[in-house]
């Protein structure tokens, strides 16, 4: 009696969990190779005491979703009180691209799966991912020495042989926590954005609901990092501080384009920043949230100093208007334009608060003496927080219309009864 011979793709096999160990190491050798030359760009290479390595081990631990823990202190001379919340999300994105692309590309060329098999394929990639950034947690972890100058601090460290330290180091359960919704986010997203991945017998009927307004609204990010990329490099060739443009697009060029997509179609922003630092971002910017009380910033609040900012909302109308065309040619024939409206309207509202999440910063550090306030020249705040209800609604009010718009202007260009329709189930 002959044995049914095991599914190259089942959970179990080794198949599967090969597929995982490459799409693991290729996803964190890209992540570690962009953090490494960012942060290069941004001249921490020359950080003493060897800690370049430990401090690309960090940006990539925040970037696949880990938590980083800031602290300080100057023994019983002074305290710290810091914190770190910000998203390296251009290494985030390479990573996510590439891990994306590994585990969908065994599984294309069908358009059904069993659910067994689909976790099959995903477990060992967790798994998997999960050593990996635990790995890189432990190496997260550095103390650095601060030039105090001629404050109080320095002073009395001097006398008392304490000079004040700052250090960073990843907090692995919460890292580990985090990191597991990343992936699983991740793998989700990538299912509902790829036409060629299969799906379970009983999702397939929502696949022309989801697919295609689902993808063309990743096009549509995409797109922005594209358009941010050829913007940067001609500042970068033009304007001069070439490291510094370089370094942001290395580490955080979405964080800025798409702030810049929610600013275009009418969303808000509250922030500060305080102190004799900030984070790269454009100098309009800065302009804006300088200052101790929150500032809004909107396209109307940046077009007061720079009447160029204007041009955030041409820019966004014409890519959503093409996000809706590319949702409508990619949809099959009989969706009516009244659904595509809802289809798009949904997913870019969703898309938005991811945005909105991923985006978001705080960062603030601050060394007081012996408790009492916070020394001059060593401290300050960045804040950059969404205002949820106005971005949010905005995004679902324009995907509507380009949904709508887009579906009518796609009619000319789309075959009937041809365009994205799954494959039927094979029978056995």
């Amino acid at each position: 009696m002959s044995q049914t011979p095991r599914s190259p793709s089942s959970g179990g096999s080794a198949g599967a969990w090969r597929d995982a160990l490459v799409a693991v190491v290729a996803a964190f050798a890209v992540m570690t190779a962009v953090a490494a030359a960012g942060l290069a760009f941004a001249g921490a290479g020359d950080l003493p005491g060897g800690a370049f390595p430990r401090v690309v081990a960090a940006v990539v631990v925040m970037a696949a979703g880990g938590s980083v823990e800031v602290s300080g202190g100057a023994g019983f001379l002074a305290g710290a009180n810091a914190n770190l919340s910000v998203l390296p999300l251009s290494v985030s994105l390479a990573g996510a691209l590439t891990a994306g692309y590994c585990f969908l590309r065994p599984l294309h060329n069908r358009a059904v799966a069993r659910p067994r098999e689909l976790l099959g394929r995903a477990v060992p990639l967790i798994v998997l991912w999960l050593l990996a950034l635990t790995g890189a947690g432990y190496l997260a972890r550095q103390t650095f020495g601060l030039t105090t100058g001629d404050s109080p601090i320095g002073v009395i460290g001097e006398l008392l042989d304490s000079a004040p330290t700052v250090g960073f180091r990843a907090n692995l359960p919460a890292t580990i926590l985090f990191g597991l919704l990343w992936i699983i986010g991740l793998l989700l997203v990538a299912l509902l954005v790829s036409r060629r991945a299969p799906l379970p017998a009983g999702l397939v009927r929502f696949h022309a609901a989801v697919r295609p307004a689902a993808f063309a609204t990743v096009v549509l990010l995409l797109a922005y990092v594209v358009l941010g990329i050829g913007v940067g490099v001609v500042v970068a060739a033009t304007q001069g501080h070439a490291a510094r443009t370089l370094a942001v697009i290395l580490l955080g060029l979405p964080n800025l384009v798409w702030l810049a997509l929610t600013l275009g179609f009418g969303g808000a922003w509250e922030g500060r920043v305080e102190g004799p630092f900030g984070l790269p971002m454009p100098p309009l910017l800065d302009h804006v949230l300088r200052g101790s009380d929150l500032s809004s910033v909107d396209v109307a609040s940046l077009a007061e100093r720079d009447s160029r900012a204007w041009w955030l909302v041409a820019v966004a109308a014409v890519l959503l208007l093409c996000t809706g065309v590319l949702a409508a040619v990619r949809s099959p024939a009989h969706v009516r334009p009244w659904q595509h409206a809802l289809h798009l309207a949904v997913a870019l509202a969703l898309a938005t608060l991811m945005v909105c999440l991923l985006a978001r910063v705080q960062a603030q550090f601050g060394l007081s003496l012996l408790g009492i306030g916070d020394e001059d020249g060593l401290g300050g705040r960045v804040e950059l927080l969404p205002v949820l209800w106005r971005t949010v609604g905005l995004a679902l009010l324009w995907g509507a219309v380009a949904g709508f718009l887009g579906a009518l202007l796609a009619r000319p260009v789309r075959h009937r009864g041809r365009v994205d329709e799954p494959a039927a189930a094979p029978r056995p």
